[in-house]
């Protein structure tokens, strides 16, 4: 989102409340022109082969040789003791990580509506970088609930005993959505747009994805290599969202070798600059 000079100050609160929003939709979906984002692009698609290369042959490792071992040394699902785990993984789960930023978002447009000036700036500086936290996480989870689909692999013990090579793609039920983990891609997913945005949160961020990817295993709900693949979907799926927004010249900017940047993220500075150079 960033401040509209079109809005007239004494414009009703419902006008205002409209422009606002369709103001912040419009610069998502409009054309992009930085002047470096080929240099970006380049960068990650080198970025994304890499990781997912080297991610598809760890998955493939864990398959083999950590999969079932692992899930043999897990309690018993449904074991009372573990209900604080049961707690902690919820601050994982897609529906309600979406629903915390859908609420924010909603909050934003409706408080800038009534603001003018470097405050309505300030706030809707704020919106733009709350955008891309949304869509990272809501792209990620969209692309990890097509390859659920796809891949059709079944959770840890269903059907009787511990196999990982256990598939029926296309089968689509809950039984069969493990791969891959849609808690891990939505928890690695929001924990690198955040370190995107602001760096110094990056050790507190991974954090607590490493910690939701722990949940999962612990309840038997994934394999190691499961959460591995969500991991992975969750990176290379907001590293992609954030691209959109550099080229866009939102909340990012693109350095001379494509490297890509987060705007100075304080408030004052978002107010003077919340579109990148």
């Amino acid at each position: 989102m960033s401040d509209s000079t079109s809005i007239a100050p004494r414009a009703s609160y419902p006008l205002q409340l409209l422009t606002v929003s369709g103001h912040a939709l419009a610069q998502l979906v409009r054309p992009p022109s930085h002047s470096r984002r080929a240099a970006a692009a380049r960068k990650l698609a080198r970025h994304s082969l890499w990781l997912s290369a080297a991610g598809a042959a760890l998955i493939i490792l864990l398959m083999l040789a950590f999969d079932r071992t692992e899930i043999q040394l897990m309690p018993a699902r449904g074991t009372p003791s573990l209900w604080p785990i049961r707690i902690l993984t919820d601050f994982g789960k897609d529906e309600n990580v979406l629903a915390v930023l859908g609420v924010a978002l909603v909050i934003v447009a409706l408080v800038a509506a009534g603001m003018h000036g470097t405050r309505r700036a300030v706030l809707l500086g704020f919106g733009t970088r709350l955008q891309y936290l949304f869509l990272s996480v809501a792209v990620s989870v969209f692309v990890a609930e097509i390859l659920k689909y796809l891949i059709g692999r079944g959770r840890p013990f269903v059907g009787g005993k511990a196999d990982p090579f256990n598939f029926i793609p296309f089968e689509g039920t809950g039984a069969y959505t493990s791969l891959p983990s849609g808690h891990a891609v939505t928890a690695f997913a929001l924990a690198f747009a955040v370190s995107a945005l602001w760096p110094r949160l990056r050790v507190v961020m991974f954090t607590y994805a490493i910690a939701i990817l722990l949940t999962r295993l612990v309840l038997l709900a994934h394999h190691p290599s499961d959460v591995t693949a969500g991991a992975l979907v969750g990176m290379v799926g907001a590293m992609a969202v954030r691209y959109w927004f550099a080229a866009r010249r939102l909340a990012f900017a693109i350095q001379a070798d494509g490297t890509i940047v987060p705007l100075p993220g304080g408030f004052k500075r978002v107010a003077r600059s919340p579109s990148a150079p």
